[in-house]
């Protein structure tokens, strides 16, 4: 019996040291209320705009749908808009970032009043093509043509601009006219049923109408010309008022961009690529995953070369444009911050 009674004495004092452990975590995680909160408080909603529709969007597709938002503990809404609607909603807090490029609206933007800065780039350069309609031979038989584009001064504008420019040409002087259409998925349409000469186009739609007998004019990234390409801003009020979404957002994208250029994820990129761009076929997406990884680059840094580039094409007519500062309409500290660590 005395066996049994030493044996029932320590059985009991288990139990109650086992009572006392189940209240102690019930009160930490349970009845403390600032750890309840932080334990059930909802992901932070961020909302992305663009206005671009292309291959170039590609990290935004993969980020949402391999998770990498919500491991940040993200809920990330991206919404494609024009991109003067886009910059709009940056100016007026109803979006926190705009994935868009140094365009005419985006620096023109900024020098009315939007304060805004870059926070990252992707794409450091000029890319995509010029599709044309077959008679078209050369950048020289563009005069006196009718060229689509999306908006006057948005991201199509510029990037055909800046090709032009390289070409010689001159709008004004060679009778260049621009016709407002839409999207590239609109533009391509466009040049299919010859409503429109020729336009810039994204690798993906472009391999479309190739393959139906329009010409590639160019492939404009071998041009060479530096440009602030795919980039993502934040109002600066908000960029210094909230860092740690800021760097989670990037943090996300670092990791986006490590996991779309790893060969063994290709068949999850294009699938992500094939349904943001809402491709009939996932091979339609095989052009455009291609370009892409040879386009994103690893360290996201603002491009502030590729700022100056739009300032001086711009500046030569708008006196506002030609002040702004290419270094002042950069935030590169979340990037240093992350490098630092050997984020990428």
């Amino acid at each position: 019996m005395g066996l049994y009674n030493r044996v029932r004495r320590e059985v009991d004092k288990l139990k109650n040291q086992l009572v006392s452990l189940v209240v102690a975590f019930s009160y930490i995680f349970f009845l403390n209320p600032s750890t309840l909160a932080a334990a059930s408080a909802a992901p932070t909603r961020v909302v992305i705009t663009f206005g671009s529709f292309s291959e170039r969007e590609t990290a935004l597709f993969v980020a949402q749908d391999q998770g990498f938002f919500a491991k940040h503990h993200l809920d990330v809404k991206h919404v494609k808009v024009s991109g003067p609607v886009a910059l709009s909603a940056l100016a007026g807090g109803d979006s926190q970032f705009y994935w868009g490029a140094a365009t005419g609206a985006t620096l023109g933007a900024i020098a009315g009043g939007l304060d805004a800065v870059f926070v990252a780039s992707l794409i450091h350069k000029l890319e995509g093509t010029f599709v044309v309609s077959p008679a078209i031979k050369s950048p020289m038989d563009l005069r006196g043509m009718t060229i689509g584009v999306q908006s006057i001064g948005g991201g199509i504008w510029m990037r055909t601009m800046l090709a032009l420019g390289h070409w010689g040409l001159d709008p004004k002087r060679d009778n260049i006219r621009f016709r407002i259409i839409g999207d590239e998925a609109v533009l391509a349409q466009a040049v299919a049923t010859q409503v429109i000469d020729g336009c810039y186009l994204g690798y993906t739609f472009a391999s479309i109408l190739e393959r139906q007998g329009f010409r590639v004019l160019a492939d404009l990234a071998k041009l060479g010309i530096p440009y602030q390409n795919t980039a993502l801003l934040g109002q600066r009020r908000f960029v210094y008022s909230s860092p740690d979404i800021v760097e989670r957002v990037l943090r996300a994208f670092v990791e986006t961009v490590s996991f779309i250029l790893e060969p063994t994820n290709k068949a999850a990129v294009m699938k992500s690529l094939a349904k943001g761009l809402r491709l009939p076929r996932l091979e339609d997406a095989s052009e455009g995953y291609e370009r892409v990884i040879n386009l994103y680059e690893r360290r996201i840094y603002p491009n502030v070369e590729g700022i100056r580039t739009t300032i001086g094409l711009l500046g030569t007519t708008n006196e506002n444009i030609r002040r702004l500062k290419a270094e002042d309409l950069i935030d590169d500290r979340f990037m240093k911050k992350l490098e630092q660590e050997g984020g990428f």
